[in-house]
């Protein structure tokens, strides 16, 4: 940004509004909390811009029961089942594309082509991460993540899942209370 020749008035207002528009820009890209809609959204559109999501998993999105989507429904021990979010991924040219998410719209999941996740904060936290024993197949077999779902398609996709798992963690987001501001409940 060039201030040359401003009065130091003019100069002081202009950099209060560049940093108050970097500052909005980046409240954008921040959830208010953790597996709430907002986030879900920014969770499908990252999803879309993965590759190993997006062309591994063409074959996977297709097996979805005639319904045109497989959902993946997800929520927080701690904030309990009712407070779920939805992605919903379809299959659109070879590939595996995010094309809903936000409140559930899948009231009846298909076992044999949806996945219900969840997991305790820290599971979820260490998942977001890749922490040691938390990718893919460390979550499922350790009992950090419980799914319901195609155990068997599930085992074939280890590796585009465990890209899945990092994109939790890729939005930064606040674990502090649940969707729409109700307190977490302690772990067990």
């Amino acid at each position: 940004m060039c201030l040359i020749g401003l009065s130091s008035k003019l100069k002081s207002t202009t950099l209060m509004v560049a940093f108050g528009v970097a500052a909005l820009a980046s409240s954008a890209a921040c959830a208010d909390n953790f597996m709430d809609e907002q986030w879900a959204n920014q969770i499908c559109a990252k999803w879309n811009q993965n590759t190993t999501l997006t062309t591994e998993l063409g074959d996977w999105a297709k097996n979805n029961g005639g319904k045109g989507y497989k959902a993946l429904q997800m929520y927080r021990d701690g904030c309990g089942g009712s407070s779920k979010v939805e992605m919903d991924i379809a299959p659109k040219d070879g590939k595996a594309m995010c094309v809903y998410s936000g409140a559930v719209k899948t009231p009846k999941l298909n076992g044999d082509v949806d996945y219900l996740m969840h997991a305790s904060d820290a599971d979820w936290a260490c998942m977001g991460k890749g922490s040691w024993g938390c990718g893919a197949m460390g979550a499922m077999m350790s009992g950090k993540l419980q799914f319901e779902g195609p155990k068997m398609e599930a085992a074939n996709v280890m590796g585009p899942f465990g890209e899945f798992l990092l994109l939790t963690g890729a939005v930064p987001s606040s674990m502090s209370a649940c969707p729409g501001g109700a307190k977490v409940a302690a772990a067990h």
